[in-house]
């Protein structure tokens, strides 16, 4: 569950019961990230982090050794469509460098236009809306994103 919300402390238990096995929460939206990871993890839950454009991504490390999945916001939350933000693979660079075996995702903008940046950058996870539903060939999109990350995180274990 990505919860674009502004109090993600409330959610957490109905979320669980619901079934998510993952909860990935924007560090802008709680004042308290620590207790809010612990839990997260109480609930039998993955823990993500997500940060938006305008946020450092220095800020997200403290908490980086205590998550799953680090998520970079390519785009400002909110709305499908928009374009792609490239000025943020600088972030999930030093995210991968910092802490190579961390998940790493982006949401915003993604397609077969930008996922070579993404998986160059170093981002293992991706999330892809508009360039997947409005492809008149959904499947081969998928298959696309999915084999240059592949290849990407290929490459980067046989370069260590």
């Amino acid at each position: 569950m990505h919860m674009m919300v502004s109090r993600p402390e409330q959610w957490v238990k109905p979320m669980a019961v619901a079934g998510a096995n993952q909860y990935t929460f924007h560090l802008e939206a709680t004042e308290n990230p620590g207790a809010l990871i612990k839990d997260i993890r109480e609930n039998g839950m993955k823990v993500g982090l997500a940060i938006k454009p305008g946020t450092t991504v220095e800020y997200l490390a403290p908490w980086a050794n205590q998550i799953d999945m680090a998520l970079v916001m390519t785009v400002e939350p909110g709305f499908g469509g928009q374009k792609f933000m490239e000025d943020m693979m600088p972030k999930v660079h030093w995210l991968r460098t910092q802490f190579p075996s961390l998940d790493i995702e982006v949401d915003g903008g993604v397609g077969p236009d930008t996922i070579h940046k993404c998986a160059e950058a170093g981002a293992n996870m991706i999330v892809s809306g508009s360039a997947i539903m409005r492809s008149d060939d959904p499947r081969s999109v998928i298959n696309l994103l999915r084999n240059v990350c592949s290849e990407a995180a290929q490459k980067r274990s046989l370069d260590r």
